[in-house]
């Protein structure tokens, strides 16, 4: 079967530069400086996110209420991605996909049993902290398809759903399916994309348990031996090149294929240089 060709007809990403394709093009464009916060949780620095009018793209006060940020952050990026693309009469037959990570913890929790069990090698402690202190529903309630569920809620996006959680594979995952099932003619247009919130305790206590955070001010990534993170999410719209043609859509680019082998190591803490998503005008 002859594949088809996939563009990219939407954009809708969210960063410390700002919102939407145009604000990060002009700021790295003139060589803006990072923005970052050296305080909050000192002595990490995080690069925050930019305040958003939530009301833009979630317009309903219970609907944001019932989100924890991040959901909040994803369902805001796939609403700029849908409007960019011109596809908003589109979504009851656009596929979404996403991927994010487990979800926001209980950092009281977390802090007591760090607080408990450090230098300690307490299994059965640890059991009755997690059986009594966590809520039933907890880990359930994270999962990354809620972050699907109020796209689909919020923005009406009803064709099939996929959701994949982890971290850098979970993303490139998503990206690859989609443009294979737009390829491969199973869908005529596609939401996908994920998001991460990084003013978040829980998330340094993770990065810190391995090590992999800078410690101190923001430094070149040149100049440092660990991560500094950052609140994003990007959505893209994917279309076969004959719909977004036939529709009149502006096409940004042309998808040709996904690869990704970030996640490799050639020894413990160093990681194999990464392959580029494959994009061409």
């Amino acid at each position: 079967m002859k594949k088809q060709s996939v563009v990219v007809t939407g954009i809708g990403i969210v960063s410390s530069l700002g919102e939407g394709p145009d604000a990060h093009w002009n700021a790295l464009s003139a060589g803006a400086v990072p923005l970052t916060d050296e305080a909050s949780f000192a002595p990490w620095t995080v690069h925050p996110l930019p305040a958003l009018n939530l009301d833009a793209q979630i317009p309903k006060k219970g609907d944001q209420r019932q989100m924890e940020p991040w959901q909040r952050l994803g369902t805001y990026a796939a609403g700029l991605a849908i409007d960019d693309a011109g596809a908003r009469g589109l979504v009851e037959n656009m596929h979404l996909i996403v991927a994010a990570g487990g979800g926001e913890r209980d950092v009281a929790l977390d802090e007591q049993v760090a607080a408990e069990l450090t230098g300690a090698n307490d299994g059965a402690r640890l059991n009755e902290l997690l059986a009594t202190g966590l809520r039933p529903t907890l880990f359930l309630a994270q999962l990354s398809n809620l972050v699907a569920g109020n796209i689909s809620i919020v923005h009406g996006v009803t064709g099939s759903s996929r959701t994949f959680m982890g971290e850098e594979s979970a993303a490139a995952d998503a990206l690859r399916i989609a443009l294979a099932r737009i390829s491969e003619g199973r869908g005529d247009i596609a939401l996908v994309g994920g998001a991460f919130t990084a003013q978040r305790w829980d998330m340094i206590l993770l990065y810190k348990g391995h090590e992999g955070l800078h410690r101190g001010p923001w430094a070149p990534l040149s100049q440092r031996d660990g991560m500094i993170l950052g609140g994003m999410a990007g959505f893209l719209v994917l279309e076969t090149e004959a719909h977004a043609r036939a529709r009149g859509a502006r096409i940004l680019a042309r998808l040709d294929a996904v690869a990704s082998n970030a996640t490799h190591r050639t020894a413990r803490g160093k990681p194999q240089r990464p392959r580029a998503t494959c994009c061409r005008k």
